[in-house]
This record gives C-alpha cells, structure tokens and sequence, in this order.
C-alpha cells in the first residue's frame, strides 16, 4: 500500500451537525407521539364505582386518609382516583408485526452495511469497485 495516502472522511459543517441534531429530535417527537395520536397506544382505563365511598371500603388506612385529606379530598372525591385503573392488555398479534419490523429492518441495515462495507474496503485495497 506504498504511495498511497490514508482514507479521510468527509467532514459534515455546524449547520449540517445542527440541522441533523433537529431533524434527529423531530423524528424521535414522531416516533413517540404519532401512536397516541392515531390511538394505538394505550389500552384506557377502567373504573370501579364505589357507592357511598368510605376510607376503608376505598381500601385506605388512616394514614392514607390522613394524607388525602391533608390535599383536600373526601372520600367522595378520591374515589375517582382510587377506582380508576390502567388497562395494561397488550394485543399479541401486533407484538409480533412490531417484532417483525424490528427483525426486518435490522436484517436490511446489516445486509446494505456489508454491502456498502464491501465496496469502500474493494476500492481502497483492490483498486476495483465490487457489486
């Protein structure tokens, strides 16, 4: 390899750093925000009702209720929160198409990566671009 001078990437300016930086930001908002808003996060809750709500049949201690009441709520007004639970079911047909897509494209990102690897490798060493 005499006579040759090493490989130098480009090298990417401030702005092209900062607007990646952004874009970066934007895509992951997306990425987290866009299944709440088409509603496929979250399964709701549910609520139990209470008639006549008391500390005990609301299932608090007196410590509990001492600290409700210190935020000022009565047991009529805590048995709202305190009924309402999570719905943590989870669909397993869409764990799998997630699983899937993740599978997917980490095969097409490594298979592209060789591939792009190959090439920079052959024309550095070889001398000659191979497909």
């Amino acid at each position: 390899m005499a006579g040759r001078t090493p490989y130098e990437p480009p090298v990417q300016s401030v702005v092209g750093q900062i607007v990646d930086a952004v874009l970066m930001l934007v895509l992951v908002f997306i990425t987290l925000y866009l299944p709440l808003l088409l509603k496929l996060a979250g399964g709701g809750t549910t609520a139990t009702a209470t008639p006549n709500p008391t500390w005990e049949s609301l299932g608090q201690n007196p410590t509990m209720a001492g600290q409700w009441e210190k935020l000022g709520f009565t047991p009529e007004k805590a048995a709202g929160i305190i009924g309402t639970r999570f719905d943590y079911a989870f669909n397993w047909s869409l764990v799998a198409l997630t699983a899937a897509i993740i599978v997917g494209y980490f095969i097409f990102m490594f298979r592209y990566s060789d591939r792009e690897y190959r090439e920079v490798i052959a024309e550095h060493f070889d001398g000659t671009p191979k497909a």
